[in-house]
């Protein structure tokens, strides 16, 4: 997806953070990391699983502001930093405009941190790029390290890993945003798995989510009215459709050798996340209700 040279990405919020301090994840470690290399680019809840992570060792990272480095869309399209620098304005555009075919409530912009190799967070402990992008609710703030989009191109991905599957990234860890500050998450069961799960019913959300705000994404706009993308062409949806792919449950026990059991999934599979993405760019935010379908149906 490509953004509009001339439009203003200055106003971001996206900040880069200095290398973070060591992990102490204590007892269990080795096993709360085999969880996020299943769970890449899928981003979920920190919380329960590295709340015994480390936060009191040295100071927080220190964070420099992209506006800088950043000014306009054809500095998004050249560079992986000010890329997600020009989604953190497209997609708080589009949540500012549609968030009330969520939530009733009033809707608040996350903070967006890039990190290198290792980061802290005041609500979810601390991680490493093997995490992958995620979400943490209790600081209500979406981290990425850009490394992970040249993993997206390796096995067992294998993806083409382009600008808008690296855009999709952003925008579904937003919509786990979306589901923090509305309430979705939090009346969620999120210990559970299975093919019709709440945990496949979270992640199929913030797929669909993704979805719409793509849908929309040519529509969203800078501090001066000017819009911010070009509509995707079919190769970039096709693009982010194989990312989604690529991160399904079952590919991933395929390719690490294990037998498909959907009775572990907590993602949901190939084609259910290509699926809901797409319900999400046909029919917007609104057609994202995962948790009122039939597990059938899911």
């Amino acid at each position: 997806m490509t953004f509009n040279p001339d439009s203003d990405i200055s106003g971001s919020n996206v900040r880069k953070r200095g290398r973070g301090t060591a992990i102490g994840v204590g007892g269990g470690g080795l096993a709360v990391v085999a969880v996020f290399l299943i769970a890449q680019f899928t981003g979920i809840d920190l919380s329960g699983f590295v709340g015994g992570g480390d936060t009191s060792g040295g100071s927080a990272p220190l964070t420099t502001s992209l506006s800088e480095k950043c000014k306009t869309g054809e500095d998004a399209n050249e560079n992986i930093e000010c890329r997600m620098a020009g989604a953190g304005v497209s997609i708080d555009d589009f949540w500012a405009d549609n968030y009330s075919l969520v939530s009733s409530g009033e809707y608040r912009t996350p903070q967006f941190a890039l990190f290198e190799a290792s980061t802290t967070t005041q609500g979810c402990g601390g991680a490493s790029s093997a995490t992958g992008p995620f979400y943490c609710p209790g600081d209500e703030t979406i981290y990425i390290d850009t490394s992970f989009f040249s993993q997206l191109q390796q096995p067992p991905f294998d993806t083409t890993g382009g600008p808008l599957a690296q855009l999709y990234i952003a925008a579904h860890e937003w919509g786990h945003h979306i589901q923090a500050i509305s309430g979705i998450m939090e009346s969620a069961n999120r210990t559970g798995t299975g093919a019709d799960s709440d945990s496949v019913r979270i992640e199929l959300q913030a797929d669909c989510f993704a979805g719409a705000w793509v849908a929309g994404a040519s529509q969203t706009e800078d501090s001066s009215g000017r819009t911010l993308l070009e509509e995707p062409s079919a190769a970039e949806i096709a693009d982010a459709l194989d990312a989604a792919a690529a991160v399904g449950d079952d590919r991933i026990q395929a390719g690490s050798g294990q037998g498909v059991n959907s009775e572990a999934w907590t993602h949901g599979s190939s084609e259910q996340r290509q699926r809901w993405f797409n319900a999400g760019r046909e029919g917007g935010p609104a057609n994202c209700d995962t948790f009122s379908v039939d597990g059938s149906q899911l």
